[in-house]
């Protein structure tokens, strides 16, 4: 068993050092496919989408029926919903399954990046440089859309930084195939039939050909990755020349943003949440999603701004919830509506923070007080099944043991660190799950 504990922890080192080359050489690629989902908010329909990277599965497809007949099938629905024949033959010329889509599709990650290697990438200085010499380029543009959707500029560059680069990566698998496949190969399929009727809704409607609409494997499309239902609900000619391009349009992909995160709850001028400090006797049980006070009432209980800074004027009676991306040994935060807006477009709380930080960073703010417990690697999926299964075992009902750490997982770890005495942060530690092995 030490011989296992050690080669095991070797390797976690090795992965940690060479997360780091690669977060280097990829740092101006899209971020928002990395974020971690945070289970413990609940999530609308998303344009954005979490990508899995490491395969797992048999890959081989074994539906009751061959592809042809799927599509026959489905071409009855589609013009059921209104497609026309000649469109829906014209999409579907040439489509076959892609076994990229479902190897992506069947995918789940053992290594999670920790929260700050993250950040560090999503925060690059070319990333925040870039988005300051855009936020010049279409300041009109952006003056234009805050005046219509009430929507912070800053925001917006930073979603379009996040989503694609600032558009120089939107994907390049074609939209159709991606989502036949999907709706073909039957894990979810009620999801991917819904897509691809709304995406032959989108072709229809003469925003895009066929052929040039791409994406993500996961039909994710455009300068800030809507999939089609939300492009159908939510994307607007902002340009005016009859089209919601949000592919080759920034000031559609743009407007189109600021549509979503109005219709979100985003508060224009408010701020997102600010960085704080707790007292070393806060209950930390207390951060939780779930559980919101006013401002004010937070400072009642010790949380304070770093340095004894003072709350920003008209957020004492706003509503927050505490965040701790990384347990109670790392940076604590306040979050208010704006951040749950933008947990709306990608629920993921790392997403959410780089997103409202790199907003910030455009004008020189958005740092960071905090330090990272960097001695902390975050347990792979294989480590977060096992503690759920001790959990379980030692009567901490972790539920489900599937390596996501969701809202009954967080309420056994606090459990289970009160009865060890330790601060009932709920964040799931390589202390915590060695201490359930000893047990």
């Amino acid at each position: 068993m030490p011989f296992c504990i050690s080669r095991r922890w070797h390797l976690r080192q090795l992965i940690a050092a060479s997360s780091l080359v690669l977060l280097v050489a990829c740092a101006e690629k899209p971020t928002a496919a990395d974020a971690q989902p945070l289970q413990t908010v609940p999530v609308t329909t998303a344009p954005a989408v979490i990508t899995p990277v490491v395969p797992t599965e048999n890959l081989e497809i074994q539906p009751s029926q061959t592809f042809e007949q799927w599509q026959a099938a489905f071409r009855k629905d589609a013009l059921a919903a209104g497609i026309s024949p000649s469109l829906f033959d014209r999409a579907f010329a040439g489509v076959t399954p892609d076994m990229s889509v479902i190897r992506a599709d069947r995918s789940q990650p053992e290594f999670a990046r920790p929260v700050w290697e993250y950040l560090d990438g999503a925060l690059s200085a070319l990333r925040v440089r870039k988005g300051q010499a855009l936020l010049s380029q279409y300041a009109d543009t952006l003056s234009a859309i805050e005046q219509r959707y009430g929507v912070d500029r800053q925001v917006l560059v930073a979603v379009w930084g996040m989503e694609s680069n600032f558009g120089s990566f939107q994907g390049d698998k074609s939209v159709i195939r991606s989502l036949a496949t999907l709706a073909y190969e039957g894990r979810r399929p009620g999801f991917a039939h819904a897509q691809l009727l709304a995406a032959l809704q989108i072709l229809q409607q003469g925003d895009i050909a066929p052929e040039k609409m791409l994406g993500s494997w996961a039909g994710a499309m455009g300068q800030t990755q809507f999939i089609p239902t939300t492009y159908n609900t939510h994307a607007v000619d902002f340009d005016g020349d009859g089209r919601r391009d949000i592919w080759n349009s920034p000031a559609d992909a743009l407007a189109s943003t600021a549509h979503y995160l109005q219709s979100s709850g985003w508060q224009k001028g408010q701020p997102w949440g600010f960085e704080v400090t707790v007292p070393g006797t806060f209950n930390y049980a207390l951060a939780d999603g779930a559980i919101r006070k006013s401002v004010a009432e937070w400072t009642q209980l010790g949380v304070k701004l770093p340095n004894d800074a003072s709350v920003p004027a008209g957020s004492e009676q706003l509503s927050a919830a505490l965040l701790l991306p990384a347990g109670y040994r790392g940076p604590a935060f306040l979050i208010l509506d704006n951040f749950r807006a933008v947990l709306k477009y990608n629920n993921s709380s790392s997403y959410a923070l780089a997103v409202n930080l790199l907003s910030e960073r455009f004008s020189g703010a958005g740092r960071i007080n905090g330090e990272w417990p960097k001695d902390d690697l975050p347990l792979s999926r294989t480590e977060r099944i096992e503690l759920q299964t001790l959990l379980s075992a030692n009567q901490y009902d972790a539920g489900n043991p599937d390596g996501i750490i969701g809202a009954n997982t967080r309420k056994a770890i606090r459990a289970a660190q009160q009865s060890f005495g330790w601060p009932a942060d709920g964040y799931p530690t390589r202390k915590l799950l060695d201490s359930l092995r000893n047990r």
